[in-house]
């Protein structure tokens, strides 16, 4: 499915990731919960890739996963099968040390919650400096050197105004980009961010959303902003739809010159196969044309055809009068 949006300022960008191995590579990846000895299947074989320096939306419901993913490649939790490697670091493999750096230096994270991203009794240059501070034997970054990153970071976010405020003297936009800056204070290769517009209005939400799209621009750090807001998709390149514990389709985005020299936008939406030949078709179209239980499929030369299944024949249909 093939969309055209004409091309308005603070669009979409243009993917320029490098096409290779992936940041973020997962495999077939499960995650089972138990509670009350009922099974809980949250992810059912997902798999995602996303590339050195791509910023991109992972979009789903309450319930379709999308959550669990995140945790995981948080390091908060392991999954309970399949692959999970980001920036090199296996996720099923490391052990309660390595996981500590992981947290520290290979990832950072934006909670929902504007309360949980800074510490309320600092300001928010001392929120920035302190995982500097806690990182400053490795880091090889003198005192000076750590008051100019958080000086540089405040800047860049847009909110070096508040730089000796508080949270609670802060508004939501201002300590969700503060947030972002604590995240990359120690110049992460992944920035996670979970529902980071939930608490926020639609004008503040757009504010973060462009905040989070300039610190990828700058930085080049790869960006994964999980959400249930369909709007995000609006503010990357790349937009991944989860449903049922796996990934369903992807929307990808790229600006096109017409024969008059108009740039627009062009968005298509593609369905995600797994390994044994698994595809989900998009709600819409499944709505649209009724299909339920089973469709038919044919194989042509260049694609695949999907139809209702048609009902059968009266001759083979069985009646109460057969039986």
């Amino acid at each position: 499915m093939s969309t055209t949006i004409e091309l308005t300022d603070g669009g979409a960008p243009v993917s320029t990731a490098p096409v290779g191995g992936g940041e973020i590579r997962c495999g077939d990846l499960v995650r089972i919960f138990a509670t009350d000895g009922v099974e809980v299947q949250a992810l059912q074989g997902l798999t995602l890739s996303v590339d050195p320096g791509e910023i991109v939306a992972v979009v789903g419901a309450s319930g379709s996963g999308k959550s669990t993913l995140l945790t995981i490649l948080s390091g908060l939790d392991t999954p309970t099968g399949g692959s999970a490697v980001v920036a090199g670091t296996d996720l099923l493999t490391m052990g309660h040390a390595e996981r500590v750096r992981y947290q520290r230096s290979t990832v950072g994270f934006v909670w929902q919650q504007t309360s949980r991203n800074l510490l309320p009794y600092l300001t928010a240059s001392e929120n920035v400096r302190l995982p500097l501070e806690l990182a400053s034997r490795g880091s090889g970054l003198s005192r000076r050197d750590r008051a100019r990153r958080v000086e540089a970071l405040l800047e860049l976010l847009e909110v070096g105004h508040v730089a000796g405020r508080r949270p609670g003297e802060m508004s939501g936009g201002e300590q969700q980009r503060t947030a972002i800056a604590v995240a990359v204070a120690n110049s992460p290769r992944v920035l996670l961010a979970d529902e980071p517009t939930g608490e926020l209005d639609e004008a503040t939400s757009v504010e973060v959303l462009e905040a989070l799209r300039g610190v990828n621009r700058e930085t080049g750090v790869t960006t994964l902003i999980v959400t249930h807001d369909p709007t995000v998709s609006e503010h990357v390149a790349r937009t991944i739809q989860i449903r049922d514990g796996r990934t369903s389709t992807e929307t990808l985005r790229r600006t096109e010159t017409d024969e008059h020299g108009q740039a627009r936008h062009v968005s298509e939406e593609f369905a995600v196969v797994d390994r044994v030949g698994r595809l989900q078709l998009p709600q819409d179209f499944v709505h649209a044309l009724d299909l339920r239980d089973r469709v038919r499929l044919a194989l042509e030369p260049d694609h695949v055809g999907v139809w209702p299944a048609a009902p059968a024949p009266a001759s083979d249909r069985t009646t109460e009068e057969d039986r």
